[in-house]
């Protein structure tokens, strides 16, 4: 059972593309219902999407100065 992915952001389009692959619930055996687990991974995958859109923000930010 791997770990999942830091919260820094992904480094490429390629894994935004495999995000569902990526996100995996660790403690699915642990948690209530199958409904609990898909959210908790909905929200871990939007919180990565959110940190990888601002990162290349201020990236791009940076180019422009």
């Amino acid at each position: 059972m791997g770990k999942r992915t830091p919260q820094k952001g992904l480094n490429d389009v390629a894994e935004a593309q495999a995000l569902k692959e990526i996100v995996v619930d660790q403690r699915s055996a642990k948690r209530a219902t199958k409904a609990k687990g898909r959210r908790r991974d909905r929200r871990y995958e939007n919180r990565l999407l959110r940190t990888t859109v601002d990162l290349l923000d201020d990236d791009a930010d940076e180019c422009l100065e």
